[in-house]
């Protein structure tokens, strides 16, 4: 995401906020976020300053934010914008992982191992059903436990040694950290990266 769509997308989940509830405060929109106080409270200004939300002081020193016609359009307009980038991306995902899916069936690859519990990661499970590649499991190595999309997930490699033919590298928040790793544990040629993420592994 550059700077450009991280600025809209801020916008929009602080205008967002707002129109869900009254009793919506900087902190909130902060954890909803997930960003920096601060960082919450710098959008909020530059949104008033806009004339997309007003400010009105209550009782017990509270404020209530609401959204003027203008921040009701911008975030019509935003959320149109980002449903776009949605079905776009989409689209480009699902593409990228059936030409994946297409060299693992012509090499005889038919067990793989997802890295990174994503967005990408459901694609390309429902791109794998169709090319009849199984999906073995999903390595994810942000914490996350349990079951993705009905997969085991696991936080090191080293848990399904053998069992899978090739890595689909499916991160979409760090994926150059998450290739390095496992460059460090996998043969270069059994790591695939979808297209749609712009990486190359290493020679």
């Amino acid at each position: 995401m550059n700077e450009l769509d991280r600025k809209e997308a801020l916008t929009l989940g602080i205008l967002e906020a707002i129109d869900e509830g009254n009793d919506v405060t900087q902190r909130r929109m902060a954890r909803r976020l997930d960003v920096a106080l601060g960082l919450a409270n710098s959008y909020l200004k530059r949104c008033v300053r806009k004339g997309l939300v007003k400010i009105q002081q209550v009782p017990a020193n509270r404020y209530l934010y609401y959204l003027t016609p203008q921040g009701f359009a911008e975030k019509g307009r935003l959320t149109a914008r980002y449903l776009s980038y949605s079905f776009s991306f989409y689209r480009q995902a699902g593409e990228s992982c059936t030409l994946l899916f297409t060299e693992c069936r012509d090499r005889g690859w038919n067990r793989v191992l997802l890295c990174g519990a994503s967005e990408l990661a459901e694609i390309a499970s429902l791109r794998a059903l169709e090319a009849d590649v199984e999906v073995i499991g999903i390595l994810d190595r942000s914490g996350k436990e349990g079951r993705f999309l009905g997969h085991e997930v696991m936080s090191v490699i080293e848990e399904r040694g053998d069992e899978f033919h090739a890595c689909v590298l499916t991160e979409l928040s760090e994926p150059q950290e998450n290739l390095s790793y496992l460059e460090g544990r996998v043969p270069s040629e059994r790591i695939l990266i979808p297209g749609i993420l712009g990486l190359k592994p290493e020679a």
